[in-house]
C-alpha cells in the first residue's frame, strides 16, 4: 500500500510540475508586436483609402492557407481573397470608398501568433457598412501576416 501511495503522489506532483510549467509558459506580446500589429492594419487602411487593393492585400499571409470568411461564405487562400474583394469593390477607389478600423483587443496565441479584435466602418461607397473583425496574425519571416481573417457586419 505504502508503494501505491508513494507512486500516486509522484504521479500528483509530476502532474503538478507540469501544469505549473504550462502555466508558466503562457505568451504574451512585446509592446513591439502590438506596435508591429497595430502598424499592419494602419497600412491596410491607408492603402484600402488610397484604392490601392494590392497594398491592402500585403496584409495577408501569400498562402493558399489563408482563410477569409464573410457574408456568410468562406473563401480560402490569398488568390481567392483577392478576387472576392475585386468583385465586390473593384480595385479603385470609387469602389472602394473609405474604411476605418478600430482596433479594441490584441491576445497572444502561441509565440508567434496573435488574435486582433475590432471594428470596421466602410463609407463614401455603394457598399458602405460596418461590423466587428476577427484576424488571427502570425509573425513570418516577413513580418506580422493576417492568415485568418473573420469579418462580420452589424
Amino acid at each position: 500500500m505504502d508503494r501505491m501511495n508513494a507512486g500516486a503522489s509522484r504521479g500528483t506532483a509530476t502532474a503538478l510540475l507540469a501544469l505549473s510549467l504550462l502555466s508558466g509558459c503562457r505568451h504574451h506580446l512585446q509592446d513591439a508586436d502590438r506596435r508591429a500589429l497595430a502598424a499592419l492594419l494602419d497600412r491596410q487602411q491607408q492603402a484600402w483609402n488610397r484604392g490601392d487593393l494590392a497594398g491592402y492585400m500585403e496584409g495577408y499571409a501569400r498562402t493558399p492557407e489563408l482563410v477569409f470568411t464573410s457574408g456568410g461564405k468562406i473563401r480560402r487562400g490569398w488568390a481567392e481573397t483577392l478576387a472576392a474583394y475585386r468583385k465586390r469593390y473593384g480595385g479603385d477607389r470609387a469602389g472602394m470608398g473609405r474604411l476605418t478600423l478600430e482596433v479594441l483587443g490584441v491576445q497572444a496565441v502561441g509565440g508567434d501568433g496573435a488574435v486582433v479584435l475590432g471594428r470596421w466602418r466602410l463609407t463614401e461607397t455603394p457598399q458602405a457598412g460596418g461590423g466587428v473583425f476577427s484576424v488571427v496574425a502570425e509573425r513570418r519571416p516577413e513580418g506580422w501576416r493576417i492568415v485568418h481573417d473573420h469579418t462580420s457586419a452589424d
